[in-house]
């Protein structure tokens, strides 16, 4: 009699009883060769694989010659609510669960989160099998400063909510990245260009790791009027640099002094009291 496998390897259940474990698998932005290595052995040993779109699923299992063992069914946005429950049991009664989307990682602008949070809630163990990123890809081609980037998603269709976030984010310093679809680019950047300053550098990336990949640089302004012109077609990712910060304010010497004994009589180390002060002065520590 063979003895049980330890739990969270491929065809591997844990013991009985055990809770089961959710396999959330990163798939081929588009090329098929991108695919993990490890995502063939999931995809033959999960007793449930959940796909944003059964057919695409079924379309790289084929390119990846290996045939889904377990049952099959659809998460997607629109499913997604009525769906994680029923995961979220099979997960309880020791099920391996592989999650997978149409492309790139699931969580990130595609769904997933509900059956995190649920599989967690049910003490059921989470891991991943990293593949490709279109946020990571853009950022890495952009020729931005990828230091320091946040990831906003899509941003809102309606033109007045569009503003609102993008008035949000438009102080930001860090190198910022969006999804968007292809008819709604030309209004996006327009928009961009409105909130952050026309003369602000972005990268459209188009198409990333298939046969007509684009990665378009240059000012908002002139990335707007290519767009306006029928300029993109397919998955896009835009890249916007971060706002420029402000340069050091002068402060009076005296007020910087009073400020710093203020905080040092209230019990705060001097070398923090300068820190404070300094940051928020917006001035370097050395001066202050």
């Amino acid at each position: 009699m063979s003895t049980p496998n330890e739990p969270g390897q491929p065809g591997q259940p844990g013991q009985p009883g055990e809770p089961g474990v959710l396999v959330l698998a990163g798939t081929p932005i588009g090329d098929p060769s991108d695919a993990p290595a490890r995502l063939g052995a999931e995809l033959a040993a999960a007793d449930i694989v959940a796909a944003e779109d059964t057919r695409r699923l079924r379309r790289l299992a084929r390119e990846l010659d290996v045939r889904p063992a377990g049952r099959v069914v659809s998460y997607f946005e629109g499913n997604e609510r009525a769906r994680t429950p029923e995961l979220a049991r099979e997960l309880e009664r020791g099920a391996r669960v592989l999650l997978v989307t149409d492309a790139g990682m699931p969580s990130v602008s595609d769904p997933g989160y509900r059956l995190v949070v649920a599989a967690v809630t049910a003490g059921a163990r989470v891991t991943a099998v990293p593949g490709p990123s279109a946020v990571l890809t853009a950022l890495a081609v952009s020729g931005l400063p990828v230091d320091r980037f946040c990831f906003e998603g899509f941003l809102p269709r309606r033109a007045g909510e569009r503003a609102a976030r993008l008035a949000e984010v438009a102080a930001e310093p860090r190198t910022l990245v969006f999804f968007e679809a292809p008819h709604r680019l030309g209004a996006t950047l327009a928009a961009m260009a409105e909130a952050f300053g026309g003369e602000r550098r972005a990268a459209v990336c188009r198409e990333l790791t298939k046969t007509h990949e684009e990665v378009r640089r240059g000012p908002l302004r002139e990335l707007a009027a290519w767009a306006e012109a029928g300029g993109a077609r397919g998955e896009i990712t835009l890249v916007v640099a971060g706002a420029e910060r402000a340069p050091a304010r002068s402060a009076d010497p005296a007020e910087l002094a009073r400020r710093v004994a203020d905080r040092e009589a209230a019990g705060e180390p001097r070398k923090a009291a300068i820190a404070g002060v300094a940051r928020e002065a917006g001035l370097p520590k050395r001066q202050v």
